[in-house]
């Protein structure tokens, strides 16, 4: 297949990178953002899919993504196997995973060790060894591999990171992080209802539904804002409707590595709650504060003056709230846009690659193998926290 050469000035990539995905079925809400945030700089091209666990119904979805027939395929094993016979240019350079959480490391894995790069959903797997396996993997192909962590991609949480990095805040001494919902209010026994059906079952979903599902969302935030690490925790972690196996609500204590002190909670028993994920970092000489369902501002609550609003698009934020913005300012970025640079990002970095040079360093802000784990370990250390009978307990990698 031929490549598209580069013009003269050399800004233009040699060309699209080449995407497979699993999961994303029929009915699936997460495969469409997965998508068409690829797509949305047109940097990346959907080529092939396994998108069902019935190949009847992948085939469908293959149809509405216009696909090669021949490269919608029964399962992700052969789609890994065929694609890597293809010659390079035509045949698979990324895999999306966009599964239910118990069909995360299987994929990811076997797309590792056959030369594929990887963009994840979260959280990174169902168990923390199966992790650090991924995180070896990674390490030994040097392959890149991204989480769909897809909240730090949004303009205003990279500004809020950069005012922290440069000081303005001064020293970092209380994060609060909360992920509330309220969707799961009341019973979900219909095993149709695709959200909670496998959310709800401890063999799909893992050892934990809210912390895992959304309460390391809110970790990861914390953490990528402030770029401090949690180190203890201690958690009160509830299944609040009658008969469900798994958690829906939970609150947690955190300490971070520079003694800041913090809360993280998520619930998804928050009844009239949509998706309020917010955030709130105070420093010495000021707090932000940035809320997920008006992502285009971010609060500064300076301790000497006004409050300030700061706003997408504007000239006077930072260079890489810049470089993640798509639209001038007054036009809403959301939650694909936040996905979608998540994706040129890995498409950035594999096309660097692609050319021998190494990528920007703007490129590589992306979630990783490494944040992943992360998630695994919270989740660890949340659920003995809950069930120790001491105080604190320590979170280590």
């Amino acid at each position: 297949m031929p490549v598209k050469e580069k013009n003269t000035e050399g800004n233009i990539p040699i060309r699209k990178i080449k995407l497979g995905m699993v999961g994303g079925g029929p009915g699936s809400f997460i495969g469409k953002i997965h998508a068409k945030a690829a797509q949305l700089d047109g940097q990346i091209e959907l080529v092939c899919g396994a998108f069902d666990v019935d190949p009847a119904k992948s085939k469908i979805q293959g149809k509405e993504y216009y696909l090669d027939p021949s490269r919608v395929y029964d399962d992700f094993h052969e789609m890994i196997a065929r694609e890597k016979k293809l010659p390079e240019g035509e045949r698979m350079d990324l895999l999306a995973v966009c599964t239910p959480n118990h069909v995360h490391f299987e994929p990811s894995k076997l797309a590792l060790e056959n030369g594929f790069h990887v963009v994840s959903d979260k959280p990174l797997t169902n168990d923390t060894e199966d992790a650090r396996k991924l995180v070896s993997l990674v390490k030994d192909t040097g392959l890149f591999f991204a989480v769909t962590h897809a909240y730090t991609g949004y303009p205003m949480v990279k500004e809020a990171r950069e005012m922290v990095q440069s000081g303005k805040l001064g020293k970092i001494r209380k994060i609060v992080s909360e992920y509330p919902q309220g969707w799961l209010s009341e019973p979900m026994d219909d095993p149709n209802h695709m959200q909670a059906a496998w959310r709800l079952d401890p063999t799909k979903s893992g050892k934990s539904n809210c912390m895992g599902d959304i309460g390391t969302h809110a970790l990861n935030l914390a953490e990528y804002i402030t770029g401090l690490k949690v180190t203890e925790v201690c958690a009160d972690i509830s299944t609040m409707v009658p008969g469900r196996r798994l958690d829906d609500d939970g609150n947690v204590l955190v300490r971070f590595d520079n003694d800041a002190r913090g809360i993280i909670y998520a619930s998804q028993i928050s009844a009239g709650e949509e998706n309020g994920l917010k955030i709130r970092v105070y420093g010495e000489k000021a707090g932000l504060e940035w809320i997920q369902v008006e992502p285009n501002t971010l609060i500064v609550k300076w301790l000497d003056r006004p409050i300030e609003h700061i706003r997408t698009g504007n000239p006077w934020c930072s260079d890489l709230a810049k470089y993640n913005t798509r639209f001038p300012a007054g036009h809403p970025e959301g939650l694909i846009e936040a996905f979608g640079n998540i994706y040129r990002n890995v498409a950035t970095c594999i096309q660097h690659r692609l050319e021998g040079k190494e990528p920007p360093a703007e490129a590589l802000d992306f979630p990783t193998v490494h944040d992943g784990l992360r998630g695994m370990l919270f989740i660890d250390s949340v659920l003995e926290s809950a069930e120790a009978e001491s105080k604190w307990t320590k979170f280590s990698e």
